[in-house]
């Protein structure tokens, strides 16, 4: 079980890194303003607080990368389960706040993971 809940956090890690690619380069790309439903004007003037969300989405996935690789399997589970529950808590604030598809693109996958870490656990 040790074995597919890292493969599990490492797939929400590379899925914030895949969003930190949209929103910091990809940001004002017409097909990148259909997932994020925004229009080109909206885009254009949200360009850099798009890029700072997505820096904090490469931090989540540093943290979740760290945990995946960190030797030491008891502080590689902490911050596993710390950084899937900001994951997590970050996707409800959004669900409520922005789009409510985030809970489940982003809190799922995470909700998962963070199951599978603390079964293996």
């Amino acid at each position: 079980m040790d074995t597919i809940s890292k493969i599990l956090v490492a797939i929400v890690a590379l899925e914030h890194l895949y969003i930190l690619y949209m929103e910091m380069f990809l940001w004002t790309t017409p097909r990148v303003r259909k997932t994020f439903g925004t229009t080109e004007s909206f885009a254009n003037e949200s360009k850099a607080l798009a890029a700072n969300q997505g820096l904090y989405n490469g931090f989540l996935a540093a943290g979740l990368a760290w945990g995946v690789l960190q030797p030491d399997a008891v502080f590689a589970h902490q911050i596993q389960i710390f950084f899937l529950v900001c994951v997590i808590v970050a996707a409800i604030y959004g669900g409520i706040t922005a789009k409510r598809s985030i809970l489940y693109v982003q809190g799922g996958p995470a909700l998962i993971a963070l199951i599978a870490v603390l079964v293996a656990g």
